[in-house]
């Protein structure tokens, strides 16, 4: 069988596409899959073994030059790759216009959700085969539930498997190398700097080292400020998603902000935690089997917004406050926490 999967983005989207994958490979012995993701994210797609192709696309940069697209060719070739083979299915497992958009271009039964499921109510008009997959659950879970129904097999009742080796076991007694994912979008998920700070002295009073990626200048100087005369405490120079994934695979544990690399690193197997303040854990939270969620617990959290409202007085403890329940010293001692 030979299937197309239409998932472009985020980074967190494709990784929690990971274990709907594996569910397949299972399922289905000798199934295929195509998978159109944005170009940012190929080399990430391609990491799943059960992921025999990826077709690059850059709807985020065409759409900003759309003229310049045209006479390139890039959209032309882009069309031809998509329509180079004839699926026996193509599954729109975003629910967006965007993706709804390049369904419509495929060859195959075209699958995905329902207008009551899907985010984009109006992304349904482009499928063959409207799915009815119900809101509220994990991404993780819709993932497989439609996987399930559009490939027809039984809907596993295991825990979600990403398809990697996990990697041994974090505990007090083995911490030799952790990774600090301290980059993410929204300002309101940032966990305080000098929070970080102090988790990374602490690992260094403790033997242990510390890896810190970084992404741009910004995420670099804050990484610089955090390691600053801290044994053990070091920059990752900068790498591709890939690269860090390969990376990830070398250290034991991690800590997290909301931000897709704590899924790539709940995917390959790390011990870990992720930090939310403003979003909600239950919807899109590391699911891993040796990584959890920690939520702040603060009266307006989680708020689900990119700016903070808050009107208390938290003093110099402010920004944001919804952090101020997670302290590094509360932080360091749940990495050591055994999982059930």
């Amino acid at each position: 069988m030979k299937v197309l999967l239409i998932k472009t983005s985020s980074l967190g989207d494709i990784v929690h596409t990971f274990p709907a994958l594996t569910d397949a490979a299972r399922a289905c012995p000798g199934i295929e899959f195509d998978w159109v993701v944005e170009e940012a994210f190929a080399d990430i797609a391609t990491l799943h073994p059960a992921v025999s192709r990826v077709i690059p696309c850059a709807l985020r940069r065409w759409r900003k030059a759309p003229i310049k697209t045209w006479r390139s060719g890039e959209w032309r070739n882009f069309k031809q790759a998509l329509q180079a083979s004839h699926y026996d299915v193509v599954i729109d497992a975003q629910g967006l216009i965007k993706s709804a958009f390049i369904t419509r271009l495929t060859r195959g039964e075209r699958v995905g959700l329902d207008s009551q499921s899907a985010r984009e109510g109006l992304s349904a008009n482009a499928l063959d085969r409207p799915l009815s997959i119900p809101k509220g659950a994990h991404a993780i879970t819709r993932l497989r539930q439609l996987f399930a129904q559009a490939l027809d097999y039984p809907l596993p009742t295991g825990a979600p498997e990403s398809g990697f080796s996990p990697a041994s076991a974090l505990t007090a007694e083995n911490a030799k190398q952790l990774i600090f994912l301290h980059g993410t979008t929204w300002a309101t998920k940032h966990w305080p700097e000098q929070q970080w700070r102090k988790l990374a002295t602490l690992a260094s009073a403790a033997g242990t080292a510390v890896w810190l990626p970084w992404g741009d200048d910004a995420e670099k100087a804050r990484a610089e400020r955090i390691a600053e005369g801290l044994v053990g405490v070091s920059l990752l120079p900068k790498m591709s998603l890939a690269q860090l994934f390969k990376k990830m695979l070398q250290a034991n544990g991690f800590v997290a902000v909301d931000t897709g690399l704590a899924h790539l690193a709940a995917a390959a197997g790390l011990s870990g935690v992720a930090l939310y303040g403003p979003t909600d854990p239950v919807l899109t939270g590391v699911l891993g089997e040796r990584a959890r969620s920690l939520s702040a617990e603060f009266p307006c959290a989680p708020c689900l917004q990119e700016r903070c409202m808050y009107k208390g007085d938290l003093g110099k403890g402010f920004v944001p406050p919804c952090f101020s329940s997670l302290p590094a010293e509360l932080v360091w001692r749940e990495l050591f926490v055994e999982r059930p």
